[in-house]
C-alpha cells in the first residue's frame, strides 16, 4: 500500500512537513488555484512537484483535474474544455504524474447536511441525514417540483423537522450542503443553485452516462499515447439528489462504463465511503469484480444511526465496509500487478489537535493522522498472518 494524503496546496492548513512526519509517501494533490476547464501549465505543475518532492514525498495522484460542467452537459464551448483537458493530460505526463482522480457529478462535488456533527468524544465529523437535505430543497430552496421526488413519508418527517429547526439550524444545513471545496466549485446561494439547476433540466440519468462515456472516449487516445489512467470517484451520495441525475452510484454503473469506455486506462477511485452512502452497495464485491480498474483508493467507513442517516467512523476499519476483507483482497491485486496502489485515508474527525486550524471540511490532521495509522497497521496485520503476500 503507498501511502497517500490529499493536501490542498500552498492554502492548506497542513504543512508537507507534517504530512511527512505521518508517514506519507505519496501526495494527491492538483492546481486548486486553476478553474475547471483550464489548462495545467507544466511549469506550475512542476513548481508544485517540486514542493513536494523537496518535503521528502512523491507528486503521484491528481485529485483532481475538474471537469468543465459544459463538458458533462455538452453544451455551450465543451469541445474548447475537452482539447485543453487534453492538453492538460499530456502535460501532466510530461512530468511523470499518470493517475487522474475526477469525478461527473452535476455542480455538486459531494453532499453533507451536517459538517460539524459532534460524537460523544466532541470531536467532529460529516454527517448525511436525507431528511435533513430534504426539508432544505422542500422549504427553503423550494425547487420546482421537488415534492415529485420524495414519497409521503420522507416529505411528512422532512416538514417536522424543519419546523422545529431554529434558524441557526437551517443555516447550518444550507451552508453544509452548499459549501465549496478548492478547484472544484464554489460556495453557492440557494439562488445560484436553482439556477444552475435549471441548467441540467432534460438531463435524467441516461443522458448523463452518455456524455460521461462520450468525453471518456474523447480523451483516450490521450489516455492510452500518454499512458494516463483516469479513475472516476463515485457519485457521493450514491443516488439522486435535488433532481440531479447520477451516473456512477453502483457495480452495474461501472460496468456500463467499462463496457462502454474500451481503453484500459478508464478505471475507477475506489472510495469506500463514497459507495457505502447505499447500503445496497457491496464495497468487497465492486473492488474485486473491478481491481483491474481500481487505480487509486479512498478509505474510510461509516456508521449508520438509520438507513438514509449515516455519519463518518470514529474507526477507519470499523463501519459499514468490511475494510479487514477489502484490505485483503487489495493486497492480493497489489501482489497480482506487482507494485503498489495509492491510498489515502479519507474525511478524518476534527479533533482538539485541529480545532485552532482552518481545515478543510473532512480534511483535518488528526483525524486522518489515526486513520492512515489505522490502515497502516491493518495492512501490516494481515502480511503477518497471511502467507506470500
Amino acid at each position: 500500500m503507498k501511502q497517500g494524503w490529499r493536501w490542498y496546496g500552498d492554502r492548506d492548513a497542513i504543512s508537507l512537513k507534517e504530512i511527512h512526519q505521518a508517514g506519507v509517501t505519496d501526495v494527491v494533490a492538483a492546481l486548486y488555484e486553476r478553474k475547471p476547464g483550464e489548462v495545467w501549465p507544466v511549469a506550475e505543475i512542476k513548481a508544485r512537484q517540486k514542493k513536494v518532492r523537496e518535503a521528502g514525498m512523491t507528486w503521484s495522484v491528481v485529485e483532481s483535474v475538474p471537469v468543465h460542467e459544459d463538458i458533462k452537459k455538452r453544451t455551450g464551448d465543451y469541445k474548447k474544455y475537452i482539447a485543453n483537458y487534453r492538453k492538460t493530460l499530456e502535460n501532466l505526463a510530461k512530468c511523470g504524474i499518470r493517475t487522474v482522480c475526477y469525478n461527473f457529478m452535476p455542480i455538486l462535488d459531494w453532499t453533507r447536511s451536517d459538517l460539524a456533527y459532534e460524537l460523544p468524544d466532541g470531536s467532529t465529523c460529516l454527517n448525511y441525514n436525507e431528511y435533513e437535505v430534504a426539508a432544505f430543497d422542500l422549504f427553503a430552496l423550494r425547487r420546482p417540483n421537488a415534492e415529485k421526488d420524495y414519497d409521503a413519508k420522507t416529505k411528512a418527517r422532512a416538514k417536522k423537522l424543519w419546523a422545529k429547526y431554529t434558524p441557526k439550524e437551517r443555516k447550518r444545513v444550507e451552508k453544509s450542503i452548499l459549501t465549496g471545496l478548492p478547484g472544484t466549485v464554489d460556495d453557492l446561494t440557494p439562488a445560484q443553485f436553482l439556477k444552475e439547476l435549471k441548467t441540467y433540466a432534460g438531463i435524467d440519468d441516461a443522458k448523463l452516462r452518455a456524455n460521461l462515456y462520450a468525453f471518456l472516449n474523447e480523451i483516450s487516445p490521450t489516455l492510452d499515447k500518454c499512458d494516463v489512467d483516469m479513475c472516476i470517484h463515485p457519485d457521493d451520495p450514491p443516488h439522486p439528489i435535488f433532481g440531479l441525475p447520477r451516473v456512477l452510484s453502483t457495480a452495474k454503473d461501472i460496468r456500463q462504463m467499462v463496457k462502454e469506455c474500451p481503453s484500459k486506462h478508464v478505471g475507477l477511485t475506489l472510495c469506500t465511503g463514497s459507495l457505502g452512502g447505499s447500503l445496497e452497495n457491496d464495497e468487497v464485491a465492486i473492488f474485486k469484480e473491478f481491481a483491474h480498474r481500481v487505480f487509486f483508493c479512498h478509505f474510510r467507513n461509516l456508521e449508520y444511526a438509520e438507513p438514509g442517516v449515516f455519519h463518518e467512523s470514529q474507526c477507519h476499519l470499523v463501519g459499514k465496509t468490511n475494510l479487514p476483507e477489502l484490505m485483503l483482497a487489495f493486497l492480493k491485486e497489489e501482489k497480482r500487478r506487482g507494485e503498489g496502489i495509492v491510498v489515502r485515508p479519507d474525511h478524518g474527525r476534527l479533533m482538539e489537535i485541529d480545532k485552532g486550524r482552518k481545515c478543510y471540511c473532512g480534511y483535518s490532521y488528526g483525524g486522518r493522522l489515526i486513520g492512515l495509522a489505522e490502515l497502516r497497521g491493518l495492512e501490516i496485520g494481515i502480511k503477518a498472518f497471511v502467507k506470500g503476500l
